[in-house]
């Protein structure tokens, strides 16, 4: 039996129903057994990414699960951007020293450079927009720490940031209750279902294949590999690769079981808005931007004029907590952009994110399973680490070692969080003590 997190509901295709992007061409059915030398559990960034190089290099691969982009990476809002961790430079350099968090620095720089080459390589038009991303600051006191922070985020990048101070925020097409903003020359937007298709499409065409209706529902020791259980079908590899995120279970493999904490974002999408509409508002930059908030608001005009908005979703999961979780959404879009927030938004959806006791990813072997590794915990930021890691995961499969960036901070286990599967409830007084002191 299946032991997640969540009650079933968060599972299910009801959060998802309304989502704004479209979804990737379904694989085929797994109808039969398979006999592989690696499978890959997740058909979302992390494992498509992982799946192409491994069926490049003439390795046979299965992709499984319910759907292509099933999870958050069908689902997020479509930023390419630095991230993957939680954690403050001081907590990484406390337990990785500085080299190591100037490392991870980097790595978090390579991981959109990942992306981009990859857009190129496989020449897919993901609506690519925005240069960099504008970090907005909620008060005055975020507007000084923005300022000092300048010179410490040029030293570890590698590239000049730009400061708008509160009185030129309106110049810029930034205009609301925003009281300065940085922008960080690194990322842009995309639309992630078209880059999940282009992916999958990719993968299929070095030869993996992708099964959709293969939900993972087991996995056991077989001889010198493994055997997965997906409905009626059982699939045997050398090789797994484990790469669910926040959707994972705790019972799949009792290793995961406490090491990532599935916690809820929401994000609506508006009809698309007029250059006058734009102007009305003050908002008529294609920046994808966020506050500086702990609780964050992440939004961006799409390049067809629609107003992407997002921030964190409910802590339960049921039709009566979406509804709330949706309200509480509207209310804040209306409260930051109340032009924007008069014009339809009829497509309104959630999903998980991951978090870690460490704030950090991991991504490596699985202890004590040779041949298995796995990826996840992206705090949010899952379209640029989560197809790093993805390769990461394909280079240690194919050899052991790889040639890419592969900083100590990725390679750190996660401690369990307490609670079991009952941890979800812990988010309560977290959030609480966030809202208290957030201003």
């Amino acid at each position: 039996m299946i032991r997640r997190p969540y009650p079933d509901h968060a599972y299910s295709e009801a959060p998802r129903a309304r989502c704004h992007w479209p979804r990737p061409p379904e694989g085929a059915a797994l109808d039969r057994d398979l006999a592989v030398d690696v499978a890959v559990i997740g058909a979302g960034v992390t494992g498509l990414n992982a799946a192409l190089p491994l069926a490049r290099k003439g390795r046979s691969v299965a992709v499984l699960d319910r759907s292509v982009a099933f999870g958050a990476s069908g689902r997020n809002g479509g930023f390419c951007c630095l991230g993957g961790a939680k954690a403050s430079d001081a907590r990484l350099a406390r337990r990785h020293g500085e080299a190591g968090r100037l490392d991870w620095r980097r790595t978090e720089k390579d991981a959109v450079a990942h992306v981009e080459a990859l857009i190129g390589e496989l020449s897919l038009d993901v609506d690519r927009h925005s240069e960099g991303e504008t970090m907005l600051a909620h008060s005055p006191r975020a507007w000084r720490e923005m300022q000092a922070s300048a010179d410490g985020l040029a030293r570890d990048y590698g590239v000049t940031p730009e400061l708008t101070p509160p009185e030129q925020m309106a110049q810029a097409g930034m205009a609301g209750p925003f009281h300065g903003a940085l922008t960080l020359p690194i990322g842009f937007g995309l639309n992630p279902g078209k880059y999940l298709a282009g992916l999958a499409q990719a993968v299929r065409d070095a030869g993996g294949a992708v099964h959709a209706g293969a939900d993972v529902q087991a996995m056991a020791r077989a001889g010198d590999g493994y055997r997965l259980q997906a409905g009626d079908r059982q699939v045997t590899a050398r090789q797994v690769i484990v790469a669910t995120n926040g959707y994972g279970s705790d019972s799949l493999i009792p290793w995961l079981a406490g090491r990532f904490m599935p916690a809820q974002s929401a994000v609506l999408v508006t009809r698309p808005l007029t250059e006058a509409e734009a102007a009305e508002q003050g908002w008529t930059s294609r920046q994808m931007a966020y506050t500086s908030r702990d609780f964050l608001h992440y939004f961006r005009r799409m390049p067809d004029g629609r107003m992407l908005f997002g921030m964190r979703g409910a802590l339960g999961s049921s039709p009566a907590a979406d509804a709330r979780a949706e309200a509480r959404l509207r209310r804040q879009f209306a409260s930051m952009f109340p032009v924007f927030a008069k014009a339809e938004a009829p497509q309104v959806w959630s999903g998980f994110v991951a978090l870690s006791t460490s704030l950090a990813p991991y991504a490596g072997p699985v202890p004590g399973m040779p041949g298995v590794f796995a990826a996840f915990n992206y705090h949010g930021n899952g379209v640029a680490m989560g197809s790093y890691c993805g390769a990461l995961l394909a280079d240690l499969a194919l050899s052991g070692r790889t040639g890419r960036r592969y900083p100590d901070v990725l390679k750190s286990v996660p401690a369990r969080f307490p609670g079991g599967r009952w941890r979800r409830h812990l988010l309560r007084p977290a959030y609480a003590l966030a809202m208290a002191t957030d201003w």
